[in-house]
This record gives structure tokens, sequence and C-alpha cells, in this order.
């Protein structure tokens, strides 16, 4: 199936998607500070420079939107257009995102990951049910999480 806007605007489109302060990202970190949680954003000094670092806690929280992270559920549909670059693209994504929370839980960290699906279109309970299983974690859980679970 050919593309439904010519190459310049397709451009223009993916330029303007953010890679961070995502609506999810934000919401989660709100969510987060509301719950007495402070935190660092954008910590160069970590693998993957992930997207929230609670240092105290010694805990990092990854925010991945379920197409750019090749999430396994139903907000992730490989393109018709260009099939396998999209299939080759998504699929290192999700490779180096394994390698960086590895690295990350070598060096000593906690690491969750928040996936888009378990907050997008559900609303506010999704939200505010996801944030208060971050929380959980964060003053004490395992090593590592998945929301949703």
């Amino acid at each position: 199936m050919a593309d439904v806007v010519d190459a310049a605007t397709r451009s223009r489109m993916m330029a303007g998607i953010r890679g961070r302060d995502t609506k999810i990202e934000v919401s989660v970190r709100k969510a987060l500070h509301s719950r007495g949680f402070r935190y660092r954003t954008d910590v160069r000094g970590l693998p993957g420079r992930p997207d929230i670092v609670l240092p105290r806690w010694h805990a990092v929280v990854q925010v991945r939107g379920c197409f750019w992270h090749a999430h396994d559920c139903g907000l992730c549909r490989i393109p018709a257009t260009r099939r396998e670059f999209w299939q080759e693209k998504l699929e290192g994504n999700a490779k180096r995102d394994r390698r960086n929370d590895a690295a990350l839980l070598d060096a000593g960290w906690r690491v969750a990951t928040v996936w888009e699906c378990g907050i997008r279109g559900k609303g506010p309970v999704a939200l505010t049910d996801v944030a208060d299983a971050l929380a959980h974690w964060i003053r004490g859980g395992s090593r590592s999480i998945e929301l949703p679970a």
C-alpha cells in the first residue's frame, strides 16, 4: 500500500514525534510527584538515559511507547509500507532496551517499565492504578517490574 502523504509531509510528521516529555511520560511523572516522589530526568550518565531516575530509591522508570519499543500488544502494528525496514527498526529498539535494562540492573539499579497500553485510552483510573503499583514498587519492590503486569 502506498503512503497517503508525500515524502516531505511524512518526514515532517515523523520529525514531530517526541523522544522525551511525551504525554504519557509527563502523566507518570506528575502521578509520582503527587505521591511525594522526587526524581531527575535526562540523566546522561546512565545506560539508555532513563526517563525517570529516583536516586534516593536507586530506581529508574522507563516509560515506553508500545509501537516504538515493539511491545506485544494491540498498539504495536507493523506498518504495511516498508515492512522490512520497520521490523528491523523496532526489533533493534527492543534489543537496545533489553541491553540497557541489563546494564542498569548490573550497575545495581532497580528498573520499572511502564507501557503505553497500560495507561492510554483507559482514563485516569488506569493511570492511578499504575502509579499506585509503581509507588509500591519504588518503596521496596523487586529489582524489576513491568506495568501493566
